[in-house]
């Protein structure tokens, strides 16, 4: 009889030391981060008893202020214990660059889908004497000719230089002493 009231003695204090410990009962719902800046979702979490932790940061969308948070796990308005660890996605500086992919000679059909699908944007379209018709001749950002290679910011405008099918093809000057192209380096078809 004595080791029943002992076993039921011992089971209570349990059950109440594991109440006491895990806080049992207690929540706290879990606040909106979304566009906060780290700054002021590390004074709210104290506030709650919480903590945070960075996942990473996401591709930069423009609808979200720069190093703010736009993804949380647990969302907001779930209920957790007290010292839980809140996950935060956050928002870049700006869009990543990207690599101006080799577009040479490409047709526009080609190019276009091409730097779109990077997420550049087509800028101006001109044309200069080629044998080619809508062949690529450059490439070029804020007037400045890109090479491919080089790297850009997501977003960027780039305006495409195409042939004009009319017949006449230029070469590029090879040498860097040759300061001008002679007729000689000219083809008519």
């Amino acid at each position: 009889m004595l080791a029943i009231i002992f076993v039921v003695v011992l089971g209570y204090a349990a059950m109440q030391w594991l109440d006491y410990t895990t806080n049992q009962g207690e929540r706290i719902e879990v606040p909106n981060l979304a566009e906060l800046s780290l700054s002021e979702v590390e004074t709210m979490l104290k506030e709650k008893d919480l903590r945070y932790e960075i996942l990473d940061s996401a591709n930069f969308n423009p609808d979200y202020p720069r190093f703010s948070v736009i993804e949380q796990v647990p969302k907001a308005g779930k209920f957790v214990k007290e010292n839980r660890k809140i996950y935060l996605t956050l928002n870049p500086s700006g869009y990543r660059k990207v690599l101006i992919p080799d577009l040479i000679r490409r047709t526009r059909r080609q190019a276009e889908p091409t730097l779109k699908s990077l997420g550049f944007e087509i800028g101006e379209i001109t044309y200069k004497p080629d044998i080619a018709e809508d062949a690529v001749l450059e490439l070029r950002h804020n007037g400045e000719l890109i090479e491919p290679g080089d790297e850009l910011m997501k977003t960027s405008k780039i305006d495409l230089v195409l042939g004009d099918g009319s017949g006449s093809y230029s070469r590029p000057v090879e040498d860097s002493v040759e300061t001008e192209q002679t007729n000689e380096d000219q083809f008519d078809f």
